[in-house]
């Protein structure tokens, strides 16, 4: 029957027996038809010979499989094998310094405490430290904010009001004492909701998990905490980390309600955009704190991979998701990285680095390329945004060489990250509660974790290895420059940097016809955010 088969109806028998692998498993053993139709998946045809070898190894390779998915595997826990981005022989920086930042600014106290709504941390955390402002009237202030717009914008999914104020007033109490921790000291903001939060929610974005309460405060908002800051709310992430659709509904752009906020950090953005916090923390796996910054027109940090713990935060990809702040000015964004940076003893991933931020850096100091094609490509208000970055950029003094990046498959490696996330969603996968996600779309993740169950074990460390050259080849770019400029949200660079771990800033640069914002884009070399932010600083 298999030789009279092969090779003309072959093709036709394998793609009517899809389906058979699921049901020999069920209900017997793997058969030749099996094989058939997964030769179609691999990439090969084997003989008929061949086949009735590999079957008896095949069978106890499924018993195998079958045990190992018996064996209990929570979201949290990392593979054995850990990304590192540094391309081979690179050297970091090992001389810590404070940092430098521009001077103090001079700001009262308004008559009407809402008025701060909009001041940056840096101007707020001046009022705190002089005693003009307390803590607790800041968190009171931002309370009533979110509980008067956050339904509006559905871009909370839990405040935090008993916790903030306890640790506001701990705050006041310290600063009053003279024991005054820093620039971050009784400044509110919120956490995305995949950041554990001790004793509150942490849902991830979807029905299955809106009751479930942890016991212990992720690592960065354990390192907040130390700095001072002071946690009000759990912000709306889209489902396990996708999009700005969340079990709740939809996360709206303050600057036009009809439309999201983007995602995956939609909340995060959102709350800052809208003046309900000074800041907040979001995550990026592949475009999850730039694009809603871009929409949203706040100053987004996606810091090194590997520069900030993940501990405690939900797994998406553990070789591609990092942490950072969405903030309204860069260097808002600097003092949260200087909180937050550096190893727990937890994530594997995480390399102790100095952060020598020093915004007396000038653009001309700075090796500065731009992504020339891209820009090219850009149209309408962004292409006109866009020009007139660049000019301001030439205008300090920075000298832009045209630059590209290396020409890699991107595409064709990026099922790393959904097959990633695969295997650490495959307990939802297997136990149906998929089903309770709101998004079911072919290009949602209910599916997309079905279909990356799909994926050879082979063709994902072949990718991994074509990324390794990805690696190397970029840092040749890096050679050459400090920092590159380019657009936030088009071209390739998006998903190359986030292969690599390269950090970026987003930072606004003009509007819409229709009011929202705009963003330019600026991409640091490995571990060497503080020259990266000190350019987008003085632009």
């Amino acid at each position: 029957m298999q030789t009279l088969l092969r090779p003309a109806a072959r093709a036709v028998w394998a793609a009517s027996l899809l389906g058979a692998a699921f049901l020999a498993r069920a209900d017997g053993p793997l058969t030749a038809a099996d094989v058939w139709s997964a030769e179609k998946l691999i990439g090969l045809e084997f003989s008929d010979a061949k086949i009735e070898m590999l079957l008896p190894g095949l069978r106890e390779q499924a018993r195998t499989f079958e045990a190992l998915r018996a064996f209990p595997l929570s979201n949290g826990i990392p593979p054995a094998l850990v990304f590192h981005p540094l391309p081979a022989g690179a050297r970091l920086e090992t001389k810590y310094r404070r940092l430098r930042l521009s001077p103090a600014p001079q700001v009262g106290r308004p008559a009407n405490l809402e008025d701060l709504a909009f001041r940056s941390v840096r101007e707020l955390g001046e009022l705190i430290r002089h005693r003009r402002v307390s803590s607790e009237d800041l968190v009171q202030m931002c309370l009533a904010r979110l509980k008067r717009h956050g339904p509006r914008l559905q871009c909370v999914v839990t405040l935090l009001e008993e916790r903030a104020l306890r640790e506001a007033r701990e705050a006041d109490r310290e600063i009053q004492s003279g024991h005054y921790r820093g620039p971050l000291h009784g400044i509110p903001y919120g956490a995305k909701d995949l950041l554990a939060a001790a004793g509150a929610p942490t849902t991830w974005g979807v029905a299955p998990y809106a009751s479930r309460v942890l016991t212990e405060d992720a690592a960065v908002i354990r390192k907040l905490r130390a700095a001072g800051a002071v946690l009000v709310a759990k912000t709306t992430l889209g489902e396990l980390a996708m999009g700005d659709v969340w079990f709740g509904g939809r996360t709206r752009n303050p600057w036009n309600l009809q439309q999201g906020s983007s995602g995956s950090s939609a909340g995060s953005a959102a709350v800052t955009a809208a003046g309900l916090l000074p800041f907040a923390i979001g995550t990026e796996t592949y475009g999850s704190i730039v694009s809603p910054a871009d929409r949203c027109g706040v100053t987004g940090l996606r810091p090194t991979y590997g520069r900030v713990s993940r501990s405690g935060a939900m797994t998406l990809s553990w070789s591609m998701d990092k942490i950072g702040p969405l903030c309204r000015t860069v260097e808002d964004c600097a003092l949260v990285l200087d909180a937050i940076r550096g190893s727990d003893g937890l994530d594997d991933s995480v390399l102790d680095a100095p952060f020598n931020y020093d915004a007396r850096l000038t653009p001309r100091k700075l090796r500065i390329g731009f992504l020339a094609a891209d820009f090219e490509r850009q149209t309408g208000a962004r292409r006109t945004n866009d020009d007139r970055a660049i000019a301001v950029l030439r205008s300090l003094g920075a000298r832009l060489l045209p630059m590209s990046l290396p020409e890699f498959p991107l595409s064709s490696i990026s099922f790393l990250l959904s097959t990633e996330a695969a295997a650490a969603f495959d307990g939802l996968t297997r136990s149906g509660l998929e089903d309770q996600l709101k998004q079911q779309g072919a290009g949602d993740w209910p599916n997309t974790f079905r279909q990356r169950r799909f994926v050879p074990a082979v063709e994902y460390l072949q990718a991994q290895r074509v990324r390794y050259l990805l690696v190397q080849e970029t840092a040749r770019v890096f050679d050459q420059v400090d920092v590159l400029v380019a657009p936030s949200t088009s071209g390739r660079s998006l998903l190359h940097c986030n292969l690599t771990g390269h950090p970026c800033v987003v930072v606004p640069n003009g509007f819409h016809p229709d009011g929202t914002p705009t963003s330019i884009c600026f991409i640091g070399n490995l571990y060497d955010e503080a020259r990266m932010l000190a350019l987008a600083h003085a632009y």
